[in-house]
């Protein structure tokens, strides 16, 4: 089969043995993004887009039946990627055509045409569960370089939604810290007091503990002002505007 198999780009009466293929592919492999598309209908008309959109796709024929498909697109520059790449977005080979060379004949005319578009290097993204695919690509060079996350964009807002805008420090302060920041804000003060030629006094561990309680109290809730009408003197002790 090897000598027989012929690759060229594919063409109008291509695509619907193309999405068919395609369809099979996710079959073997799928993830929730491509399962969500995997209808041939709509996969035809996504080739077609592709396809308008300057993308390459690649088919394999024996004895003019299609038995492979391979679509790659050519990458401009990226903030990270000073030049072009060419990525292969799918490859597939039908069972009965495997361990044949219809992998290595799609992919070496790949390869060429990325030389040709001036692409120093060639990604792909084989599905997760893919394990042939991964030890196929393993075995030509590829190497990992990234890993994707996928979420769908209405969920993203949701989640953004629910979460809300982060607290200046990120995080919520636990009790250590909170005990820490308190005694710290404490000997400040203390300190201030005492260059003011101000009696500091004992120090009043209840006040500190309300201190400490506030902190843990006001970290819980990143957006609230300090409670209306309560100040503190240089000594620490709770005043209200209104005595």
């Amino acid at each position: 089969m090897r000598a027989a198999v012929e690759i060229r780009a594919v063409e109008a009466d291509d695509l619907a043995a193309v999405a068919s293929l395609a369809a099979e592919a996710v079959e073997e492999s799928p993830t929730s993004v491509q399962a969500a598309q995997a209808e041939p209908g709509r996969l035809v008309e996504h080739l077609s887009v592709l396809l308008a959109a300057g993308g390459n796709v690649l088919v394999a024929t024996h004895e003019g039946e299609a038995c492979g498909f391979l679509v790659v697109r050519m990458i401009e520059p990226l903030l990270f990627a000073p030049t072009s790449s060419a990525y292969v977005d799918a490859l597939y080979v039908t069972p009965e055509a495997r361990r044949r060379g219809v992998g290595h004949a799609l992919l070496a005319s790949a390869s060429s045409l990325a030389a040709e578009k001036g692409a120093e290097h060639v990604y792909c993204a084989p599905a997760p569960g893919a394990r042939g695919m991964q030890r196929f690509f393993a075995r030509l060079g590829f190497a990992p370089a990234s890993g994707h996350r996928v979420v769908p964009t209405a969920a993203l807002q949701r989640r953004l939604a629910q979460e809300g805008p982060q607290s200046p420090r990120g995080t919520r302060l636990s009790r250590r810290e909170a005990t820490r920041a308190a005694i710290e804000d404490l000997v400040a003060r203390r300190r201030r007091a005492r260059d003011a030629g101000l009696p500091t006094g004992p120090v009043d561990l209840r006040d500190f503990q309300a201190q400490r309680e506030a902190m843990l109290e006001a970290a819980s809730a990143p957006h609230a002002g300090p409670r209306d009408g309560a100040v503190l003197d240089p000594v620490g002790r709770g005043e209200s505007l209104g005595s």
